[in-house]
């Protein structure tokens, strides 16, 4: 009636004047109860006289017996939402309640109306509030004083933050603000099972640290008790005393440290030089971190001393004196103390660093051992990263290293020549970093850094150096790309020319590879790019030699290519100069491989083997997936016709003695049909807004090549390629049309004939390309497939589809390519699928059984284990069955499913702890290396299981595992190490 307008408040109350003004305190409470709960839902109608008259009431209940004062705090809250609330009544109410009712003695709930009382009060009538200066903060401080409720205190600590951010008055209670909030530190709760109000630990902590580190007025009482916490031997203790004080240090200024800096500085340091605990460590460094910076931003002046630099001194001298230590424990916590101070500002990196690095050069050329020379560079290496997070290196503040450039490059290129790995890789960082520092390096010094890293990158017998300098030279071409493409490029060039009888070595073939992935990877800028681009081009063109050597070579080729490619598609200009560069001369150089006038047939016949147009995929892919569509449509608009027509004018080299046909039929075009990979790498690639030419005379060329071509490289490249454009196309007719005939051409294979490994092949990937995008085929298809599982012939290649299926595909329908992959997709297929292969494989015969097992376990093995823990009661004795089939493949993919279910649902699992323990324990003994490794595996996660599930299987299991300890193979061994002695291990205490 109320909400409608037929009643008025003030009706209500008279209605209810004989329950309101009984003698029964229950009785008056339940009329209160029930006008607060209209009041809950009416608030917003009422009218600023009613609100006045009703908030006089309510004030003068809070007089009333204890049993009513729930349902009048309900009222207040009701009325604390109003908006026509008159001033002064909000002043009002909290002092009635501070003065009337002892807040602690209520129940949860009712504590918690009173918190959001206030806390609506303190959102709508601030000014108000504050004209009650202190006593607005007495009165909370009695409310919330002795609060134990997780849910009542992460309200009342956000009222004591809004309290503090807010800037109302604190008077004389700052010290008991304080102690009604950090008495709660640290927080020591554990939430109950099944907790329903989800509050965290954390939640708490986080929401304790907003208040303590809220203000620097709780500084003088919240610092020794940090100090002491600090000292606690509870690590959650240390780790949120240390947090919290980090967090203080954002607010704090040296006044309010500098008479806690000593204890604080010593507590640091006995914790980073003694604690055991990685985490307790990190966080000192955090906290040190954090006060340097806070001393740093204090605003020196005439009067003050400078705390920065006593403080700085006081580290230098407790921490300094172990850096001559390289082999004493303290070496590297005191290096990562001078560190973490010296790293907060710039004037700290300095006062130490220039104290510090001349002691490390120092050190470094008086000892001579590879490992004590390792240490020092690597702590010398630490403050040179920590230059870089003020860049340029200028003469006016940082004369430190500057002055210490001669001493510091020696160090440095003499460790890039030492024999030790190990120092060379430190070597190899400190002059990446040294390179970074812009203004650090002279001319001479980066052509000499080019030296340094060619004969590493090149020369160096350790792959690792190798590598690590081919690295830092990508990272330092941008930095000086004059340098690198004058320098470096040459004399790579240079070193990859042929040289007579001696190219035929091995020792000059790993030179020749070594040299092309150095030239990929310093190829990190633009004006790099185009001398080195050129250079791998032409050494792919002109190889000469034996067809092994030539098809290795062509590979390492397109390998250096396929890494220049990454390096530059996030750059526009570079891509596109990329792209329309290497893809039509790989495509040329092919064609022309394609040729029989080919002038070098060893060369031709190496380019059109299977595992170098593999390699030329990755390739033409990755200087396509980040075209802009412009471009893109720029270059389909030529690729496209080269296949269908033999359009070849765009291509570097466009003069062939025959017409280019892959498409069309006959013998001789075999070698040209296989270049439909190259196809497949360019248009599966594109941005799926670019329209492709002819795109429906081309799906059906594809669909006819991958049904009829005998070669199975060709025809699996065409049917990935039908897959890929298929899986892109705009849904609609034209796609439906496409679709109908593929499944026409398709059965009619499958059922006889030669041909039906291609049409299966086609199946899977078609298939595959629907299932990805939820095309309504898709099931239809996966149908088809099911059906294949029980032919005898088909029925395993079927079966191992499935993995295909489910598997994320190197080089089409991946999300790189811009293929329509829904997510998900995994989850729906085996949704729809899992009750057709359980049910197929109890229906099927024995000899085909096993195609069921192989393609369930497939699907299992690539599904999120959260999904899979939910199904697995159904699931698990099928699949305690496909251990015992005998295809190793279906152990070691069923294998691989069960581990991770060992730790993930424990308690399923030990229901049939028996079978798993006989059947484990019978594969240790397999044939098959990969599916003992596995068996070991398991066994070893069968640990995770319940222990007094376990105790009565330890013996025989212990038994078991010691034959594979004298398996031939060392990593079998391994496993079966790790196993026994986690059984060995079963029952002890502490376990």
């Amino acid at each position: 009636g109320l909400k409608d307008g037929n009643w008025t408040v003030l009706q209500l109350v008279e209605a209810l004047g004989s329950c309101l003004e009984n003698t029964d305190p229950r009785t008056r409470g339940r009329g209160i109860q029930l006008l607060s709960q209209v009041l809950l839902q009416c608030y917003s109608l009422l009218l600023e006289k009613e609100v006045l008259h009703l908030v006089l009431f309510y004030e003068n209940r809070l007089q009333d017996h204890h049993l009513v004062i729930p349902s009048v705090l309900q009222g207040l809250r009701a009325l604390s939402m109003s908006k026509v609330l008159s001033p002064g009544l909000a002043v009002s109410v909290l002092k009635a309640i501070f003065q009337e009712v002892h807040v602690q003695s209520l129940m949860q709930l009712d504590r918690h109306t009173v918190y959001s009382i206030i806390t609506n009060f303190m959102a709508t009538r601030e000014e108000e509030l504050k004209g009650l200066g202190a006593d607005f903060t007495f009165g909370f401080i009695q409310v919330m004083d002795g609060e134990k409720d997780p849910r009542n205190l992460l309200v009342a600590f956000q009222i004591v933050r809004d309290l503090i951010a807010k800037n109302y008055a604190l008077g004389p209670f700052v010290e008991e603000l304080f102690e009604i909030t950090s008495c709660y530190f640290p927080i020591d709760f554990t939430p109950p099972p099944n907790d329903p109000h989800g509050i965290q630990r954390e939640d708490l902590i986080l929401s304790l640290r907003a208040v303590l580190a809220s203000t620097p007025q709780f500084a003088e009482f919240l610092l020794p008790l940090l100090i002491e916490k600090m000292d606690s031997d509870l690590q959650s203790a240390k780790l949120d005393s240390l947090q919290t004080l980090t967090a203080c240090c954002a607010i704090y200024g040296q006044k309010e440290l500098q008479e806690f800096l000593p204890s604080l500085w010593s507590s640091l340091r006995r914790e980073v030089f003694q604690t055991a605990s990685e985490k307790v460590e990190t966080e000192c460094l955090s906290t040190l971190h954090a006060l340097s910076a806070c001393l740093s931003r204090s605003v020196l002046s005439s009067d003050t001393d400078d705390l920065l630099d006593s403080f700085l001194s006081s580290i230098l001298q407790d921490c300094r004196h172990h850096l001559c230590e390289p082999d004493m424990k303290l070496v590297w916590p005191s290096a990562k103390l001078l560190q973490a101070a010296a790293g907060a500002s710039l004037r700290a990196y300095h006062r130490i660093a220039s104290s510090v690095m001349p002691l490390l050069l120092e050190q470094y050329t008086k000892h001579t051992q590879s490992s004590q020379r390792r240490t020092i560079l690597e702590m010398l290496l630490g403050f040179l990263e920590l230059q870089q997070n003020w860049g340029h290196v200028e003469e006016d503040e940082s004369s430190t290293l500057l002055s210490l450039q001669a001493q510091v490059c020696s160090v440095v290129f003499s460790a890039l020549t030492d024999p030790s790995v190990q120092l060379q890789l430190i070597g190899i960082r400190a002059l990446t970093v040294l390179g970074s520092l812009q203004g650090f390096l002279s001319p001479a010094s980066v052509e000499l850094v080019v030296d340094h890293l060619i004969r590493l990158a090149v020369h160096e017998e350790d792959s690792q150096s190798s590598e690590a300098a081919m690295e830092a030279a990508g990272s330092l071409a941008p930095i000086y790309p004059e340098v690198f493409s004058g320098h470096m490029v040459p004399r790579l060039e240079e070193k990859l020319q042929p040289e007579g009888e001696e190219e035929s070595s091995q020792d000059h073939c790993m030179l020749r590879q070594r040299c092309l992935q150095a030239l990929a990877a310093v190829s990190t800028h633009t004006s790099i790019l185009r001398k080195t681009v050129p250079v791998l081009l032409q050494h792919l063109k002109v190889q000469k030699g034996n067809k092994i050597r030539n098809a290795q070579d062509v590979i390492c080729v397109c390998q250096s290519l396929h890494r220049v490619a990454l390096q530059c598609q996030r750059d526009v200009e570079s891509c596109w100069y990329y792209h329309q560069t290497v893809v039509p001369c790989l495509l040329a150089i092919a064609v022309q491989a394609t040729m029989p006038e080919n002038t070098h047939p060893l060369l031709g016949k190496a380019l059109l083997e299977e595992e170098v147009l593999a390699a030329m995929v990755p390739v033409i892919s990755a200087a396509t997936t980040h075209l802009s569509p412009e471009l893109a449509a720029q270059s389909v608009s030529h690729v496209v016709p080269l296949f269908l027509d033999g359009e070849v004018s765009f291509l570097s080299q466009n003069s062939f003695p025959r017409p280019f046909q892959p498409f069309e039929v006959g013998e001789c075009l075999e070698a040209q049909r296989r270049l439909v990979a190259l196809l497949m790498a360019f248009v599966c690639s594109l941005p799926r807004d670019v329209a492709i030419p002819q795109q429906e005379r081309l799906l059906r060329e594809l669909l006819a090549l991958s049904c009829s071509c005998k070669c199975p490289f060709t025809a699996t490249a065409a049917a990935k390629c039908f897959a890929g454009l298929v899986n892109k196309h705009p849904a609609g007719q034209q796609l439906d049309e496409i679709l109908q005939l593929a499944v026409n051409m398709m059965e009619p294979a499958l059922a006889e004939g030669p041909q039906r490994t291609q049409a299966l092949t086609l199946l899977l990937w078609v298939t595959k390309a629907l299932v990805l995008r939820y095309h309504p085929l898709s099931s239809q298809l996966t149908d088809k497939l099911l059906g294949l599982l029980g032919d005898t012939e088909l029925g395993p290649a079927t079966a191992d589809g499935f993995s295909l299926l489910m598997a994320e595909s190197q080089d089409v329908l991946h999300k790189g390519c811009h293929a329509d992959v829904r997510i998900m997709f995994r989850q729906r297929f085996f949704t729809d699928n899992v009750s057709k292969l359980v049910q197929g494989f109890h229906t099927a015969g024995p000899d085909v059984k096993a195609n069921y097992l192989k393609g369930l376990s497939h699907v299992l093995n690539h599904l999120p284990k959260p999904v899979l823990v939910t199904e697995l009661p159904m699931l698990l004795s099928l699949l305690l069955e496909a251990l015992s089939c005998s295809d190793s493949v279906v152990q070691l993919s069923t294998l691989s499913c069960l581990q991770p279910l060992m730790l993930e649902a424990p308690q399923i699992m030990s229901l049939h702890i028996d079978t798993l323990v006989t059947k484990l324990l019978s594969l240790t003994s397999s044939p098959t290396m990969a599916v003992r490794i596995a068996a070991l595996r398991c066994a070893h996660a069968l640990t995770g299981l319940p222990t007094a599930v376990l105790l009565p299987y330890k013996g025989r299991v212990i038994r078991a595992l010691a034959k594979p300890l004298d398996d031939k193979k060392r990593l079998v061994r391994k496993e079966a190490v790790a196993a026994r002695g986690e059984w060995f291990l079963l029952g002890s205490p502490g376990r």
